[in-house]
């Protein structure tokens, strides 16, 4: 079993930045991904971003490309997602997963979630 703890979430003005940590707590294969996905009120959870854990192969949603930045620590077993030009359209809950590499679909383990809000 994985624990996954979410961090960095907060209220910003559109154009801004914040960046999320995600601290991973028990043994992920390394050919598997870590993930930031996200979901707005009304709407389904996307994938907006994932990394190969211990490598440097990512993946990046269209609507986040050039913005987001996702990146790890592997000596902290922690995950990043540095967000910049912040948009409206960027509030949602932002959640932490394990997921089976090249599919946003085969998701293991979920994070609790934090809050992005963009205004």
């Amino acid at each position: 079993h994985v624990q996954l703890v979410e961090s960095g979430g907060g209220s910003v003005q559109a154009g801004g930045s914040l960046k999320l940590s995600c601290a991973r707590y028990g043994y992920v294969s390394r050919t598997s991904c870590m993930g930031w996905f996200r979901q707005a009120p009304g709407k389904e959870r996307e994938g907006v971003a994932r990394i190969v854990v211990g490598g440097a192969d990512t993946y990046y949603s269209d609507s986040v490309k050039g913005r987001f930045t996702i990146s790890q620590d592997n000596a902290k077993n922690t995950v990043y997602l540095q967000m910049n030009s912040l948009k409206p359209e960027d509030t949602a809950m932002y959640y932490c997963a394990v997921l089976r590499c090249g599919s946003w679909a085969l998701v293991t383990d979920w994070g609790q979630g934090t809050q992005v809000t963009v205004s």
